[in-house]
């Protein structure tokens, strides 16, 4: 009897010790890439051979890689090898990443501008971001850009932005408006860093000078016809990410916190024009699925800046940057905050091209500069737009979305126009 109770016990403990053996990783293999590395992707998953079978980082694991612009699609498959082993692939569905840019915006008063440019995402197999950009806005410029989130580790890497960009800016003045001629000539160097799945940091500095040209309009005596200045900025950029991408569907929310310090090193009697000041933002991004081809696109953006009374106001009402069918750089603030909602539906769907219509509201208001909170409900510094587009969506070229959009203004001396580009607007 001693000896079958003893026997009992054995097989019991042998039992819970195999039922409560982890599983673990015995392969892993990644299948359907061609441009983007393998060594790339093993680099930036979490499963790794002889890890832990987890099937909530496998699943970070594809959200992770949809992010990227050289992934189109993503999807993992589990298959039992032996003695509590699993062998892991992932299938990769490539983006073409090589990408022409493009935005056109008017208005009624036929205003023209457009900005076009060729992108390279996945610069040798590695989630490189390298291009530039030519852009016309009366005057010409152009920017070079190289972005590297994972250039040293699977959490380090390096952005540099270099940019010549003149426009024509409206200077608002007590005795009326003036246009400028307006230069900036910057550098910029940022540090990326990666902490997790959902939280990234970035933080650098870009110097820079901004020469200003009078053009014509009303003039004061204390605002000069024209001046320049060297400026260094220091900036930190934090964002939590938690998007989930289907193709050209989106769901989940996203935040992204941007702050700068900008100081005047040298020119116009020291920064008398335009002072130091302290400037931030946050985008409040949130997607939801609505049936099988309905998504809901919202952003939020609340932001503040130092409050002197200058005419020369950092947040910018702008066509191309938040209210669409307002003008191009139309009024400026120290202080915004701005509502874009959007339903976007899908109205022809195959193996690589969709069609979405689009219908929206575009809402916001600014802080006068040298003004108070209550400027933000003056009925003179509310804009709201309502609109409709169109959206053609190629599925296997990252970001190849040509987008048409119409906003009709419906406060107080509005306008009306067109607003072209590449890529969904927010």
């Amino acid at each position: 009897m001693l000896k079958k109770l003893l026997l009992f016990l054995l097989c019991i403990t042998c039992f819970f010790g195999y039922t409560q053996e982890e599983a673990t990783v015995a392969d892993f293999t990644i299948r359907g890439n061609k441009r983007l590395k393998t060594s790339f992707i093993r680099l930036l998953s979490e499963t790794k051979i002889g890890a832990k079978l987890d099937s909530a980082s496998l699943e970070q694991d594809i959200i992770r890689l949809k992010r990227l612009p050289a992934v189109s699609h993503a999807y993992y498959l589990v298959y039992y090898s032996h003695e509590n082993k699993y062998n892991v692939f992932f299938d990769i569905e490539e983006n073409f990443t090589l990408n022409p840019q493009l935005n056109v915006y008017t208005t009624n008063d036929d205003e023209f501008a457009f900005r076009a440019g060729l992108y390279e995402f996945n610069t040798l197999g590695r989630n490189i971001t390298f291009g530039g950009f030519f852009q016309h806005d009366i005057f010409d410029s152009f920017g070079i850009n190289f972005r590297a989130p994972f250039l040293f580790s699977n959490k380090i890497g390096l952005a540099l932005n270099y940019q010549d960009l003149t426009t024509q800016e409206p200077v608002f003045l007590d005795s009326g408006s003036a246009d400028y001629k307006y230069n900036n000539t910057s550098f910029e160097v940022l540090g990326l860093y990666t902490f997790n799945f959902h939280h990234r940091i970035e933080a650098g500095v870009t110097f820079f000078n901004e020469d200003y040209k009078f053009i014509s309009g009303a003039t004061e005596a204390s605002i000069p016809l024209d001046f320049a200045l060297d400026k260094m900025l220091l900036k930190l950029v934090y964002e939590y990410n938690n998007l989930d991408y289907y193709y050209q569907y989106v769901e989940g929310y996203k935040s992204t916190l941007n702050t700068q310090y900008v100081t005047v090193t040298s020119g116009q009697e020291n920064g008398s024009v335009l002072p130091d000041f302290f400037i931030f933002w946050n985008d409040f991004l949130y997607f939801q699925r609505i049936g099988e081809k309905g998504n809901w696109a919202n952003r939020l953006r609340i932001g503040l800046a130092s409050n002197p009374n200058s005419p020369f106001a950092p947040f910018s009402v702008d066509n191309n940057l938040n209210v669409r069918g307002v003008g191009n750089t139309i009024d400026r603030g120290t202080g915004v905050i701005l509502l874009n909602t959007e339903y976007r539906h899908t109205l022809a769907d195959n193996d690589w091209f969709v069609m979405q219509s689009n219908v929206f509201v575009d809402g916001g208001s600014w802080r006068n500069p040298g003004g108070d909170f209550g400027d933000f409900g003056d009925s003179q510094n509310i804009r709201i737009y309502p609109g409709v587009g169109l959206r053609f969506i190629h599925k296997k070229i990252f970001n190849a979305t040509f987008r048409i959009d119409y906003g009709y203004g419906v406060t107080r001396d509005s306008t009306n126009g067109f607003v072209f580009g590449i890529g969904q607007y927010f």
